[in-house]
C-alpha cells in the first residue's frame, strides 16, 4: 500500500521515524514535505499535497503530522474527497476507518511518543472500512454536500 506523508517542523522528526518504520513493514512511503527542519515553516502546503496525492492515487492512504495535528487535519480536509481524522487513541484510529472510511490520519507529534504514534498509524492503515450501509449512507451525504457547495 502507498502511504503519503505531509508535515511541518513540529512533526518532522516523527514523520522521519514513521516513514522508516512503515517502509520496513513493506509500505511504499511518499514524502510531500517538509524535507528539513525549519521552525518557521507552514503546514498547509505539505498537508494539502499529501491529501491531494491520496485522492489522485486510489487505494492509498495519508498521514499528516504536526504539533497537535489539528491544523494538519483541517488542511487535509480542504481537499475534495478527503476524510481526515485526528487520532489520539486506538478507538479514534480504528473507528475513523471502520465507520468513516477515513483516508488520512492526523497525529499530534507533541501528544504521543514515537511508539504510540506508530501504533495508531498502523491501526489506521490495517483497519478496513466496515462497508456497513448506515456508515456508507453518511459518507455519501458528506460527499453530496461537498459536490454541491
Amino acid at each position: 500500500m502507498k502511504v503519503h506523508f505531509g508535515t511541518d517542523h513540529a512533526g518532522f522528526e516523527l514523520k522521519e521515524y514513521l516513514r522508516e518504520e512503515l517502509a520496513k513493514d513493506g509500505y511504499e512511503v511518499v514524502d510531500h514535505g517538509v524535507y528539513e527542519y525549519d521552525p518557521l515553516d507552514d503546514y498547509p502546503a505539505p498537508c494539502i499535497a499529501c491529501a491531494q496525492a491520496v485522492v489522485d492515487t486510489p487505494g492509498s492512504l495519508g498521514v499528516v503530522i504536526g504539533g497537535s495535528g489539528n491544523g494538519e487535519q483541517i488542511s487535509a480536509n480542504k481537499v475534495k474527497g478527503i476524510r481526515a481524522i485526528l487520532a489520539w487513541n486506538e478507538d479514534t484510529a480504528q473507528l475513523g476507518r471502520e465507520h468513516n472510511n477515513a483516508n488520512v490520519i492526523s497525529i499530534g507529534a507533541r501528544q504521543h511518543t514515537k511508539e504510540e504514534a506508530l501504533h495508531l498509524v498502523k491501526l489506521f492503515l490495517e483497519t478496513p472500512f466496515s462497508g456497513n450501509e448506515r456508515h456508507q449512507r453518511r459518507i455519501n451525504q458528506i460527499a453530496d454536500y461537498e459536490d454541491k457547495r
